[in-house]
């Protein structure tokens, strides 16, 4: 319990760090002289090195082992954090975001392997729901904070509180999981260089049709989430609310998730209900999306519990559904890799193609982001439910 406390403290601090953007957006446009086409940018590049640097993370995670992949995560934001603070213009703050979200990366692509292979079988759903909060906690926190944070210290003491967040996280890493419980690290970089396992890596597999469609679902909800938190914020603040409302009502999905993510992952694990779960999910994303980017008052409260409720049990549902769509252990470390690899994107393409659909008005991305959550849970309701689909009798 200790280790996993200490593992999900450090994926919200990378998350914090993250987040720290949307709900002062508005400020540091005006502090920096950028518009909301290259403010897009401080969101969109932090999730662009995860499309590059995904796929070798696998590699690394097997040969350094997830706990110095950790903290080098935690190494690389606080970096990147401070590079930032110092900043003395848009395009140096957009290179230390980028310097950040190698952070994310690393710290994304260990934790589900270790689930995935050392959680019983009947545990893997709610084990996969609390992993899930680090980032609804570290959004939400991000969201709450920093408005209250930058009135008080600034820019500049926004960021190196996070910077210092990061570092008390990695602090404990290092000193609470020592020796005594470096077990469970060695039981990971065992399982990521899969030391007696039977299976045979066939990375044929990968392209089979259900991965693909749980990827591209995958892609969806990424692109639907990350428009929603990133521009939220400026849609609301732009109809009147202040910075710290717009924020807490923006993120307070991510907050319900704290109740929806693992009893999501509970329903999984009774009733092996997996994909219908995922489906009802992504269904209702789209939606409540929409109305958070385009309306204020009751049906925009109505829509971020709903978010909360429903909807974000949607991370629960992939990380115990891609494991069994893939359905080869041997295959695990590379595909968790191209798992991220498609987050990634999906955050990318949904911080950096939004501006463009955001000239055409706010309604216009609303009913983008509505769309895009229906082909998401579209994609879901075709994946095969077979034995043969993913090596497990209920997907």
């Amino acid at each position: 319990m200790l280790v996993a406390i200490v593992i999900v403290l450090v994926g919200i601090a990378i998350a914090l760090g993250q987040f720290k953007v949307p709900s002062i957006m508005p400020a540091i446009m005006d502090e920096f002289s950028m518009d909301v086409g290259s403010a897009s940018w401080l969101m969109s590049i932090f999730t662009f090195a995860g499309i590059f640097l995904a796929l070798p993370t696998g590699a690394l995670a097997r040969r350094f082992g997830p706990k110095n992949m950790m903290l080098a995560a935690v190494a690389v934001i606080a970096v990147g954090t401070v590079v930032g603070a110092f900043a003395t213009s848009g395009s140096m703050l957009i290179v230390s975001r980028a310097i950040e979200g190698v952070a994310l990366v690393f710290c994304g692509v260990a934790a589900p392997l270790a689930i995935q292979r050392y959680i019983a079988p009947d545990k893997i759903g709610f084990a996969m729901g609390v992993w899930a909060l680090w980032f609804s906690l570290g959004s939400f926190f991000g969201g709450v904070v920093t408005p209250a944070l930058f009135e008080t210290l600034g820019f500049r003491g926004v960021w190196f509180f996070m910077a210092g967040v990061a570092v008390a996280a990695g602090l404990a890493l290092f000193f609470l999981v020592r020796p005594t419980t470096g077990t469970f690290f060695e039981a990971v970089a065992q399982a990521s260089s899969l030391k007696g396992s039977t299976d045979k890596p066939d990375y044929r597999i990968l392209a089979k049709p259900n991965v693909l469609l749980v990827l591209g679902s995958f892609l969806m909800f990424n692109m639907v989430l990350l428009s929603m938190l990133s521009f939220s914020p400026t849609f609301l603040q732009s109809q009147g609310m202040d910075a710290s409302q717009a924020g807490f009502a923006s993120t307070l999905p991510m907050l319900i998730a704290i109740v929806s993510s693992p009893a999501f992952g509970m329903l999984a694990d009774k009733t092996g209900k997996v994909r219908l779960l995922s489906v009802v999910a992504m269904l209702a994303m789209g939606p409540c999306a929409c109305a958070l980017l385009t309306t204020t008052g009751p049906i925009m409260w109505i829509a971020a519990v709903v978010m909360g409720l429903v909807g974000l049990g949607a991370p629960t549902m992939f990380l115990t559904l891609y494991p069994r769509a893939v359905g080869n252990e041997a295959v695990m470390p590379v595909a968790m890799g191209l798992l991220i690899l498609v987050q990634s994107l999906g955050q990318f393409l949904g911080t950096a193609l939004m501006p463009l659909v955001l000239s055409a008005g706010w309604l216009a991305m609303g009913l983008t982001v509505m769309v895009l959550g229906f082909i998401g849970a579209a994609l879901l309701a075709f994946v095969k439910t077979d034995a043969r689909a993913g090596g497990h009798d209920n997907l």
